[in-house]
């Protein structure tokens, strides 16, 4: 069972129903984030974080990107209209 909980252990730490974590954990095993496994009447839940990591480089890329056009936006902006508040 390494890796994987149950829902009620993914609920502990949370000041959310179990109903609620099992709304959120359907979502995510819909995006094919977490798999679900029955043992018994518990369903155990394992995360699939491949695709997060994904996006988080993409954004990564992104960000560094938006970073310095927003900083030659600022250094324009202090240049045309000078450092004063309106």
């Amino acid at each position: 069972m390494k890796g994987e909980k149950p829902a009620s252990g993914l609920a502990a730490p949370f000041k959310i129903s179990l109903p609620a974590v099992s709304q959120h954990l359907s979502v995510l095993k819909e995006a094919h984030l977490v798999s679900e496994r029955r043992v018994g009447r518990q369903r155990i839940y394992q995360l699939h974080p491949r695709p997060l990591k994904e996006v988080f480089e993409w954004v990564e890329f992104f960000e560094q990107f938006w970073l310095e056009k927003l900083d030659a936006l600022g250094e324009y902006l202090r240049n045309t209209h000078g450092n004063h508040k309106s």
